[in-house]
């Protein structure tokens, strides 16, 4: 199943199943990425594979929506779904386009977030070098995402848990095959130190991560 596929399926009922296939904890984990970031008014900041603007309108919250926040995504319904809420929405701009080809000038933007969406670029090192180019030089990279769990015992309840996903996705959205499919990157993507030295291929600086949950997610920040 091709990833635009996927979340053509998904969209109306995408921030739903984040609910239940994390039992609500993504919630708490976009909070810890925002508090890393600890965003200003003054900053230009793009949410890429941004979906239906999740991260962003928390980050205006946060601003209490003095500021405006680019979301870009490839997806046109999870865009079109986040165009529906109305909180913030004069304060978001949205922009159809894949990472791997962003339609932004070279030092735009001061921070490029990306959450839950570096394991379905793509092109993972293309996304993460136009990242590089569209920051401003000393600009923020952070990135929440699934990793690998450090705790064997953990790690094994988890395995279990990520069979019964498909599950909940054919109960809520009808269809078992998407979330099959992203169960499937999650358990593929890169480990923690893998991702980082990625990072620092790209030329980007100061890599480090934070392991929430014993590594369940994991939140990568990095500097142009």
């Amino acid at each position: 199943m091709k990833t635009q596929e996927v979340f053509n399926k998904v969209a109306n009922k995408y921030d739903l199943m984040n609910d239940v296939m994390s039992f609500g904890a993504h919630r708490y984990w976009k909070e810890l990425l925002i508090d890393w970031l600890s965003p200003k008014n003054e900053m230009n900041i793009v949410d890429v594979a941004g979906g239906t603007g999740d991260i962003a309108r928390r980050i205006l919250k946060r601003l209490e929506g003095n500021s405006r926040i680019t979301v870009c995504d490839p997806n046109e319904e999870m865009i079109n779904e986040g165009k529906k809420i109305k909180k913030y929405k004069d304060k978001i701009k949205w922009i159809v386009a894949p990472a791997e080809e962003l339609p932004f000038e070279d030092n735009s933007f001061d921070a490029y977030i990306v959450s839950f969406g570096v394991r379905n670029f793509s092109n993972i090192d293309k996304a993460l070098s136009e990242a590089y180019r569209i920051l401003k030089p000393g600009g923020r990279f952070l990135c929440l995402e699934f990793s690998k769990i450090q705790n064997k015992n953990i790690n094994q309840l988890y395995q279990y848990y990520s069979k019964t996903i498909p599950v909940f996705g054919k109960i809520i959205v009808g269809d078992e095959k998407p979330y099959e499919y992203l169960t499937r990157t999650i358990k593929e993507f890169h480990g923690q130190n893998e991702f980082k030295s990625i990072l620092e291929k790209i030329n980007f600086e100061k890599v480090e991560y934070r392991n929430i949950f014993n590594g369940v997610v994991a939140i990568h920040s990095a500097y142009k």
